[in-house]
């Protein structure tokens, strides 16, 4: 397994980190983990080098920490660095940060977490964070020896990554990136920001939730024959020095044993042959975008709240990956109400200053019949 410096906190951490929210289930419930075949995962993953594991208050409803926490107790807690997050959902008033911090430590059974974010921010919970005092619980914490490091994951667009950058004292932070979003969120400019400031790179979603190891499809398949479209999406990730650790969410330990291996590699350049598949593939999928948004945002502010580069960059994803099922759990579960497509009112406003001339109440009228 290859090692990184993770930014100014001289942590060696593991090319491959593994993200405790896709654990193996019983049946589709997901608050149910499969213990043995979990453990045996996070146990070969160990084996293997990894030494950096990923988890939040509410993967699989919880259930994550508590399992890491039985299991980490059985030798295994200082073979690891442990990430933890603080859920902006759950937090209304300042006293709710220490009740939620208390809970995480019980359920790991531990008395500190080596690394610990705020979770999921954007410029709303951003607000909410500093209002409530988030920051000042950080460095609260942090003297008290309970955690060792602070950084935040981040989920909305470059100009608020850059704020938030800027207005603390960051070890590290974790963003979505990969192929097929490198203007997408805080994208390519953001994690070189990020590391220009000392901050460490840990990447989220390489695989696009696993939509990217795919290699069926009529023209994909011939694109990726005899190379592992897995592997190639992370080492495109690993290509850039920024990033320290990517993050997988594996489900059983044959993908364990795939990615490590690509993580032994994650040093060695791409190449011509592997960078022109990569190319070829984002353009596969860039071919089956439905609403050509390009995400400049023009159309904001609605006057009714709707979120509407976001909407339809849910609806790309759908087409993209022919997976709607997921994309309707994302709108309906994490996309707030108030945002939601179904606020429209046709005013208007949106489609006159659209430099892509969409013809967006209508667009959002299909998304709702396909998402709501």
């Amino acid at each position: 397994m290859r090692y990184r410096k993770l930014g100014r906190t001289g942590l060696d951490v593991s090319a491959l980190g593994l993200g405790c929210m896709r654990l193996p289930t019983v049946g589709d419930d997901e608050t149910r983990i499969d213990e043995p075949a979990a453990g045996a995962l996070v146990r070969r993953a160990v084996e293997l080098g990894v030494n950096y594991l990923d988890t939040a208050y509410p993967y699989h409803g919880g259930e994550s920490e508590r399992f890491l926490g039985r299991l980490l107790s059985d030798g295994l807690r200082d073979r690891v660095l442990l990430a933890d997050k603080m859920p902006p959902w759950f937090v209304h008033e300042p006293s709710d940060l220490e009740r939620i911090f208390g809970e995480q430590l019980d359920r790991l059974r531990t008395d500190r977490i080596d690394l610990y974010l705020l979770h999921s921010v954007n410029h709303r919970f951003w607000k909410r964070f500093r209002e409530l005092g988030a920051l000042e619980f950080l460095e609260r914490k942090r003297r008290q020896g309970r955690i060792r490091f602070v950084g935040f994951s981040f989920h909305d667009r470059l100009p608020v990554f850059r704020e938030i950058v800027d207005a603390y004292d960051w070890d590290f932070c974790q963003v979505q990136y990969n192929y097929m979003d490198e203007e997408v969120q805080a994208g390519t400019e953001g994690i070189r920001y990020a590391a220009r400031k000392g901050l460490g790179v840990v990447v989220m979603e390489p695989l696009r939730g696993g939509r990217l190891a795919r290699a069926e499809g009529r023209g994909l398949s011939e694109i990726w024959q005899g190379t592992d479209p897995a592997a190639a999406a992370l080492r495109w990730v690993w290509s850039h020095p920024e990033v320290s650790v990517v993050l997988s969410g594996m489900g059983r330990v044959a993908e364990v044993e795939a990615n490590a291996r690509a993580a032994d590699r994650s040093d060695e350049p791409l190449g011509p042959d592997l960078e022109e598949r990569v190319r070829q593939a984002r353009e596969w999928y860039r071919q089956r975008v439905r609403v050509p948004c390009t995400y400049c945002q023009y159309c904001l502010p609605c006057p009714q709240g709707v979120n509407i580069p976001r909407i339809f960059e849910l609806v790309n994803d759908a087409n993209m990956f022919e997976d709607w099922k997921a994309v309707r759990r994302r709108y309906q579960r994490f996309t707030p109400a108030d945002e939601r497509a179904d606020n429209c009112v046709a005013c208007g406003a949106c489609e006159e200053t659209c430099p892509q001339g969409i013809p967006i109440i209508q667009e959002l009228q299909k998304a709702h019949e396909a998402l709501g």
